[in-house]
Parts: structure tokens; C-alpha cells; sequence
């Protein structure tokens, strides 16, 4: 699995090969970040790809003049591809949405898709801004989103609205705080702590809905008796 571990090596010190990246390919970079951000947010395939750690990335080494990085033209670009992503994946989720659930009933069942149509209608606008700080969830979200009854035009609200505060926020964090001497002096490790955050919110809805799945069982007897 000798990819797997050059995608970790390029995750665990993305900062040294954005610098490398920029100073080879000058304004190309700006192309690879486009891609890169697209494909994480767009494909349902892959998203492995790094998004938080990149662009937090983007911001420190922007914050240094010498990069040659303009951090103004990397966040736009970048938001440009969250936002044509997402919209990319709502419309897979919509036209063949139906179609993956035929052919493959067991991998998407229709009950989960039914419930998830109710919740994106119900907690939709939430679901897609929060989903953008989420890795995985970032990439499946709008594909349900598309799959589910969220109408275009708010689907797409919500999305700009989120991909404004995923690439505002995390861009800003690391031209502030990527600079300083003991954040690039222990980058990996920041990079691991981003992600570990990014991951918490999933985590934790994992574990309430594990704990409410364990009580149901309870709850039946009680009521049976």
C-alpha cells in the first residue's frame, strides 16, 4: 500500500509540499488547489482527499511573502470549487440518486434514504453548512442532499453560505496562527489536531445515535409489560 503511505506523507506535511509544489509549478498551483478542493467536495469517490489541512495549509504559507502564494486568489478559487463541487454532487445525488438505489438495494436502502429526505427537509440548511467542517460527511452530504426533496435554490443558499465560512474560517486560521514559530515548528501535529476536530462532530452524533439505538430495545419491554 505504498500510496496510502505517500498520501499520508503529503496530508502529515502538506505545508513543506504545498512550498515545494508552488516554487515548481509558480501560478499552476493555484489550478492544482482548484482540482484537488473540487474533486474532495465534488466526487463521492474521493474523499480521502485533504480539505481542513489544506486549507489551513494555504493560509500559513500565504501569510509568507516569499511563497509566492496570494492567499486572495487561492481562497477564491478554492471557493469556487467547494461551491461547483457541492452543486456537482447534489446533482448526481438527484438524477442518478434513484437509479444507484435500484441497482444496488443493499448498499443504498430506501429507508435510509426516505429519512434522510426528511431530516435534509427538516435540519437541511444546518446539515449542509455544518457538513463543510466535517471530513467524509463534507463529501456525502450533498449527494443525499440531491437524493433527498431539498429544492435547488436553497440546496445552493446553504451551500455558498457554508463553502464562504469553510474557506473564510480555515484560510483565516492559518494566515494567523500558521505563522507562528511553534505551529510550523509542529505543522504535523497541528494537521492532526485539525483533522481530529473536524472528525469530533460526527463522532459524537455517532455515539448519541448508538446510545439511542441501545435504549430502544429497553423502552419496548418496559411498554410491552
Amino acid at each position: 500500500m505504498d500510496w496510502i503511505k505517500s498520501l499520508l506523507d503529503i496530508v502529515l506535511h502538506l505545508q513543506d509540499h504545498l512550498f515545494q509544489l508552488t516554487q515548481q509549478y509558480g501560478n499552476w498551483i493555484y489550478a492544482i488547489l482548484f482540482v484537488i478542493i473540487f474533486c474532495e467536495t465534488g466526487l463521492v469517490v474521493t474523499p480521502f482527499l485533504p480539505g481542513d489541512s489544506l486549507l489551513f495549509a494555504v493560509g500559513a504559507l500565504a501569510a509568507d511573502v516569499a511563497s509566492g502564494l496570494n492567499v486572495w486568489t487561492g481562497s477564491s478559487l478554492i471557493f469556487i470549487a467547494a461551491v461547483l463541487g457541492d452543486g456537482v454532487n447534489y446533482s448526481v445525488g438527484k438524477y442518478a440518486g434513484a437509479k444507484l438505489s435500484a441497482r444496488f438495494p443493499r448498499l443504498i436502502q430506501q429507508k435510509h434514504l426516505d429519512y434522510t429526505a426528511e431530516f435534509f427537509e427538516k435540519y437541511g440548511g444546518k446539515t449542509i453548512i455544518l457538513a463543510r467542517f466535517v471530513p467524509i460527511v463534507r463529501t456525502f452530504a450533498p449527494f443525499v442532499a440531491g437524493s433527498g426533496t431539498m429544492h435547488y435554490p436553497r440546496f445552493m443558499l446553504f451551500n455558498v453560505t457554508g463553502a464562504l465560512l469553510w474557506v473564510g474560517l480555515i484560510v483565516s486560521a492559518g494566515w494567523f496562527f500558521g505563522s507562528i514559530p511553534i505551529v510550523k515548528k509542529n505543522f504535523e501535529v497541528v494537521v492532526i489536531g485539525i483533522i481530529f476536530i473536524s472528525v469530533l462532530p460526527m463522532a459524537f452524533e455517532l455515539w448519541k445515535a448508538r446510545r439511542k439505538k441501545a435504549r430502544e430495545p429497553k423502552t419496548e419491554m418496559a411498554e410491552a409489560d
